[in-house]
């Protein structure tokens, strides 16, 4: 269902309705300027994701609480960096925060799945996050 409201303002965005600032559907016009980060989205679902997993398989309420609500971060983090893309700081807080607590399990546990597999992608997403921050703006 949410990402059916995600969806819609995308496909929306390349109508030539939307071109004409006296349409009713002139509010999804800065939509058609977004680019979307799908690295972001597709991260937040594989944290969301691995809670449901981890509550499905071994009945851990606390695996499903924390699963969605830092998939929440991350998606909502996804969110402001597809609006403004050098507004990291939500998706660097999550995925920094759970760079550092699932590399502490994996690091005690030495199994890769599924603290490794997470300490893992929120790294990667830590300096995706980074490059970003770095980089210089593009002047048009």
């Amino acid at each position: 269902m949410f990402s059916l409201f995600l969806l819609v303002p995308l496909m929306l965005s390349d109508s030539s309705v939307l071109q004409d600032s006296d349409s009713s559907l002139s509010i999804f016009t800065p939509v058609s300027n977004m680019t979307v980060d799908w690295v972001g989205y597709g991260y937040a679902t594989l944290v969301a994701s691995g809670g449901v997993i981890g509550y499905v398989k071994a009945g851990s309420v606390p695996s499903l609480a924390a699963g969605l609500l830092f998939g929440g971060f991350a998606g909502f983090g996804a969110y402001q960096v597809s609006n403004d893309p050098k507004n990291v700081w939500v998706s660097l807080a999550a995925s920094g925060a759970l760079t550092g607590i699932m590399g502490k399990r994996f690091y005690g546990s030495r199994k890769f799945m599924p603290a490794g597999l997470m300490a893992v992608a929120s790294a990667l997403m830590v300096g995706k996050l980074s490059l970003a921050l770095l980089q210089k703006p593009v002047q048009s």
